[in-house]
């Protein structure tokens, strides 16, 4: 089987590249799959990511990406072509029409004879704009209605959260709209070593592309007014680089935090040291405002045993629920609440044992190759009926016709190459 995977992939670093980086890996490694990556174009040349056939044939921010993605696909013939989407995959809020444009692919390559499939990371109807700093904000709910209405063009959608399944069918009449769990990065995630936390710090994790929704103002006074005061061993890692819409957030931030020597600030992290960021820390903390669908850094937290502290946000608590996540909320923008749960946990190493083993139990339930079946087992039944439809067109030959078998073979496409 074919599949064209069109998503960001490193070395670029815009959003979804690492989760389109671990989807390749999982097909890659099927024999029965031949992968191509049409990925996004690079700002200056790096060298691609070794045993990957990448073709970048798109580019963030340009309205006019269909001549080249189609002309790539012409070339290749799939038999699926597969979108790793959310609504910013094109454009930024400043390029409104890029981003529209980008989202009118699906459709156009399913138009063109392509079996197309979306995997649909959040809804324009679950992000609180204002939160997103979204000024036009009338004029993006109803681009951001028309590019829902575009991406249901294509032949199958993946949304990462039941509720997000129950708009797309009730509001949009939506059809053939799957949930499929989001995931972790590891196929094989290690037992937590909890030796490696609190010895002698406890590391207070803090992950993401920061900026817009996504801020640590009041994490830090938290940690700085009565977190560091109680828990004299605790530090305060914020791991991570700028939300693309928040150019020089981290950089303020370290200028007006970094004098704390229990303060610290990695940047952009690489992925082989994600491991061992993840391991040292007793817990990590999502002190979001609003969110935009289920959360990878979650499920990054889950594949190394991290227990969870997070903001009560709607999609936050039905992730936590469906996937049986171990994540004590606070409500949203309450900083003594917050403290309050840091310190709670802090004080309680029983806690953080349990709820470290129950995420890590959660995480063996959703492994990246396990996931990945799920999609190539659906795509897999449904070149199988095309190949039986065709075949069926042909089931009133009379059965004396010499070359009737012959017909019945050429027919059927060959849906396993």
């Amino acid at each position: 089987m074919k599949i064209c995977l069109v998503s960001a992939f490193p070395p670029s670093k815009i959003v979804l590249n690492e989760y389109g980086y671990h989807v390749a890996r999982e097909l890659q490694a099927d024999p029965l799959v031949s992968l191509t990556v049409l990925a996004d174009e690079l700002e200056s040349p790096l060298p691609e990511l070794a045993d990957f056939n990448v073709e970048r044939v798109w580019k963030m921010n340009r309205p006019s990406n269909h001549r080249t993605l189609l002309r790539a696909l012409k070339e290749i013939r799939p038999n699926v072509v597969w979108f790793n989407l959310v609504f910013s995959s094109f454009g930024t809020k400043e390029s409104p029409i890029a981003a529209f444009s980008g989202l009118t692919l699906p459709a156009v390559t399913r138009l063109a004879g392509y079996y197309t499939h979306v995997t649909l990371h959040h809804l324009m109807d679950h992000i609180d704009l204002q939160d997103a700093g979204v000024r036009h904000k009338a004029i993006f709910k109803l681009g951001g209605y028309a590019a829902t209405r575009m991406i249901l063009m294509a032949n199958s959608i993946s949304v990462l959260l039941p509720a997000y399944r129950r708009t797309l069918i009730q509001k949009y009449k939506g059809d053939n709209i799957h949930f499929r769990a989001h995931g972790i990065f590891s196929a094989r995630p290690e037992y937590p070593d909890f030796s490696k936390r609190g010895n002698p710090d406890h590391r207070i994790l803090a992950f993401g592309k920061w900026g817009t929704y996504k801020r640590c103002e009041m994490l830090i006074e938290a940690f700085e007014e009565q977190v560091a005061h109680r828990v004299p061993t605790a530090r305060l890692v914020i791991a991570g680089s700028n939300n693309g819409n928040s150019p020089g957030y981290i950089e303020a931030l370290r200028e007006r935090y970094g004098s704390n020597p229990r303060i610290e600030f990695t940047g952009y992290v690489e992925e082989e040291r994600i491991p061992e960021l993840f391991g040292s820390s007793s817990f990590m903390v999502m002190p979001y405002t609003s969110a935009t669908g289920a959360s990878g850094v979650a499920h990054l937290a889950a594949e190394h045993g991290v227990p969870i502290i997070c903001s009560d946000i709607p999609d936050f608590r039905e992730m936590a629920e469906n996937e049986a996540l171990a994540i004590r909320f606070y409500p949203v923008g309450n900083k003594q609440a917050l403290a309050r749960e840091m310190i709670q946990l802090l004080e309680n190493e029983a806690d953080q044992h349990e709820m470290a083993e129950q995420n890590f139990s959660a995480a063996l339930r959703l492994t990246m190759p396990q996931i990945i079946r799920q999609y190539v087992r659906a795509f897999d039944r449904h070149q199988r009926a095309r190949a039986l439809e065709a075949v069926s067109r042909f089931r009133r030959i009379p059965s004396w016709v010499p070359s009737r078998s012959a017909i019945f073979r050429a027919s059927g496409p060959r849906w396993w190459v």
